[in-house]
């Protein structure tokens, strides 16, 4: 009986070993081609009144959004959905304005943080914030920007703008320059206060005016709460009484209002007592 003995085809196993070495090949560089996305940043909100950037995209521009600010002295809440296809890296804050007048007593603010906190260097993390806005800036818009960066080098940016605002104004003044001794004079101004009036004062003094016979220096100095405390939004209204005795001359006034939470805002104007 005749055997027969199969050699193997080693030039048709090295050309089926070649083949599967390129598959694996092109697999692999498949697989290394393949790009994460970068992040993507979602229900951006910052201040008090806030706008949604994707509902604003979704809104007719003939519907007027709300308008987001924030209070000196108190804090803007920020908050946004981060959807994330590789680890969060880094989410990076600033605010700061531009041009600003400064007023005395007041600084440029400028903010910036990196938050590198457990919870936000994870996939599609919630970004929710609140920063302290300092009692000695100036009030006026405010530039808001928002950086998220992946482990992977991707970055996306947001930005907005709040409004940082006092949380005492004063406004529509009308106050008579001058008044004849013996008479009275007329003042009043709007007053939005947000944590309410605790008090008005008014103080009127003059400097170096010479006293002839038959006067006597006269400051004036007095605190008004009837009416006003605990309001928020209010008309201050007061007619003053100039004694006949008060030297003519320039006096200078100094109207202060204060808040529930120990904030306050003057206004200084001159008057002149006539004879």
């Amino acid at each position: 009986m005749k055997t027969t003995i199969l050699k193997p085809n080693f030039k048709f196993l090295a050309i089926i070993a070649s083949f599967a070495l390129f598959l694996q090949s092109c697999s692999s560089d498949d697989d290394s081609s393949i790009e994460l996305s970068a992040p993507e940043i979602t229900n951006f909100e910052y201040g008090e009144g806030h706008h949604d950037e994707d509902e604003d995209e979704e809104e007719d521009h003939d519907h007027e959004t709300e308008e987001a600010y924030a209070y000196i002295g108190s804090d803007i809440h920020l908050a946004a959905d981060i959807t994330a296809e590789a680890t969060v890296s880094s989410i990076t804050l600033s605010i700061h304005a531009h041009d600003l007048e400064l007023e005395e007593g007041e600084v440029e603010w400028e903010f910036e943080q990196v938050f590198t906190d457990a919870d936000y260097l994870v996939i599609n993390p919630s970004f929710h914030e609140h920063i302290d806005i300092p009692t000695d800036i100036p009030s006026g818009e405010y530039h808001i920007e928002l950086l998220v960066t992946d482990e992977l080098g991707n970055s996306t940016e947001v930005e907005g703008y709040v409004q940082i605002l006092d949380v005492i104004t004063l406004s529509d003044f009308s106050i008579d320059s001058s008044v004849a001794r013996g008479e009275d004079f007329h003042a009043e101004f709007m007053i939005n206060a947000v944590n309410g009036i605790h008090s008005i004062t008014v103080d009127i003094h003059a400097h170096g005016l010479t006293v002839a016979e038959g006067e006597e220096e006269w400051d004036f100095e007095a605190e008004y709460l009837e009416g006003y405390h605990e309001e928020t939004e209010v008309e201050f209204h007061q007619h003053i009484d100039v004694p006949a005795t008060a030297p003519a001359g320039e006096y200078h006034m100094v109207f202060t209002v204060e808040d529930e939470d120990g904030n306050t805002e003057e206004y200084d104007t001159h008057i002149d007592i006539t004879a």
